[in-house]
């Protein structure tokens, strides 16, 4: 009798503040997890103390000039990348599903997490020049992102003043894309943050506690939810240009003129 395949959920919190809200939707979807039958991994990457800056003091004969590339490489090659990101690589590798939570910041992921793909997604471990985009090492894997803003709904769509929250967050998909990963549409939550007061806070308390009782849902759907569109590597010429007759999904990859 063939035993069981348990599915693995990688959880990556990217919150200075495990009670913050970003914390307890973290936890939301742990639990969910778990209650699936899922193993369930963590990365709270401010609990743990995470190092997102790449350098070569992280290994222990660092090129000269530094490369991080190189380096990355050299060292995945010869199991000897840093302890924290060789960890960080084996719960990536063993995830079917890795859910990211965190906040946007000045229009954009914490730098913890920006870092956090800096040398957790070390070349020569999850990616590699041959192996990327359609062939990446990580494909089969899914992801999603669960997003908060302070700004409202109103100020972050398309005529938003703040700027297209789902634009926003185009390089980090685009990066878990390279890396061979699907990327779910995102779960965004706008206007948290600390300053409503009264039936606002009210109102926002209710409707956060509304997002952690669903969150058990969105993971039970996650298998069926829409998946951001980015463009087959047979959609490229031979010099990586879009060609003529396909399609272009996001502004970032479009045609001239």
């Amino acid at each position: 009798m063939r035993g069981v395949v348990v599915r693995t959920t990688l959880i990556v919190l990217a919150h200075p503040e495990r009670g913050s809200f970003c914390g307890a939707w973290a936890g939301a979807s742990a639990a969910a997890a778990e209650a699936a039958g899922d193993r369930v991994l963590w990365s709270d990457l401010y609990a743990m103390g995470f190092q997102p800056a790449e350098g070569p003091g992280r290994y222990v004969e660092p090129l000269s000039p530094f490369d991080p590339l190189k380096a990355q490489e050299r060292a995945a090659g010869a199991g000897r990348l840093p302890a924290d990101v060789a960890a960080e690589v084996e719960k990536i590798r063993a995830a079917d599903r890795v859910i990211f939570h965190f906040p946007l910041w000045w229009f954009a992921p914490p730098a913890m997490l920006k870092g956090w793909c800096d040398r957790a997604l070390a070349h020569g471990a999850v990616h590699d020049v041959d192996r990327r985009f359609d062939t990446g090492l990580l494909r089969g894997k899914r992801a999603l992102l669960c997003v908060t803003t302070g700004a409202r709904a109103s100020e972050c769509g398309p005529d938003g003043k703040e700027g297209e929250t789902r634009l926003l967050l185009w390089p980090l998909a685009y990066t878990l894309r390279y890396c061979g990963m699907e990327v779910a549409e995102p779960l965004i939550v706008h206007g948290v943050h600390g300053y409503h007061e009264g039936a606002r806070k009210a109102e926002l308390e209710a409707r956060l506690e509304g997002v952690l009782d669903g969150q058990a849902a969105v993971l039970a759907g996650l298998g069926d939810r829409p998946l951001l569109p980015f463009n087959a590597d047979a959609e490229f010429d031979g010099e990586g240009r879009l060609k003529r007759e396909a399609p272009s999904h996001w502004p970032f990859i479009r045609h001239p003129g």
